[in-house]
């Protein structure tokens, strides 16, 4: 599949690409099932406003030997590559033209998991990033807002099997979220890829 002949999302200074069916649901079970038993959940603390808080959901890290990772204080240390992490970051790099070399998994146990409003933009992943992120499991709503405001300017449902990558300027002049909510909804696991400069 060529993955840039598919519709853009059109926003100002940002490059977007999403394909909602990019898996097959077979296959998209077959990855969530296997993840989901293999992986080694931290869920590690964040210092802010002088207190320790628990990140909101369950994450893991994994990579080549050189591809430590620094973000929101805490340095992650890249776990090796698996033998099904190696296979579905083949099939990625493979849509995307581009060579990854680190996974973030995050997994999101239910509604009132989730991922405040950030940029990547760590000085590690260079000027302009490419972030491919392959969502597995439950639906969520993933915001984007202007740096600097504070309205959602654009949300997409990410579900079973999709594929959202977002390069060039995009990390320069847009927050992402993914927010907590009331709706009941299965489990999600997040893998986004990305190529870190040491």
């Amino acid at each position: 599949m060529d993955l840039f002949a598919d519709t853009p999302v059109v926003l100002p200074n940002a490059e977007l690409r999403f394909i909602p069916d990019w898996l097959d649901v077979a296959t998209a079970d077959r990855w969530l099932a296997g993840l989901l038993a293999e992986t080694p959940w931290r869920q590690p603390q964040v210092f802010l406003h002088g207190r320790y808080h628990p990140v909101p959901r369950l994450l893991a890290w994994y990579g080549d030997a050189e591809a430590g990772y620094r973000y929101s204080g805490l340095i992650h240390q890249p776990l090796p590559w698996t033998p099904l992490l190696a296979e579905i970051r083949l099939q990625v790099q493979a849509a995307v033209g581009q060579r990854l070399n680190g996974v973030l998994l995050n997994y999101y146990r239910d509604g009132q998991d989730s991922m405040g409003w950030h940029s990547d933009d760590e000085p590690e992943l260079g000027a302009n990033p490419l972030i491919a992120s392959l969502n597995l499991g439950g639906t969520r709503r993933f915001d984007l807002r202007r740096n600097g405001q504070t309205r959602i300017e654009h949300s997409l449902e990410l579900g079973h099997g999709s594929l959202l990558v977002m390069a060039g300027a995009t990390q320069h002049y847009w927050q992402h979220q993914v927010a907590k909510t009331r709706k009941a909804c299965a489990p999600r696991l997040n893998l986004t890829f990305r190529l870190i400069r040491s």
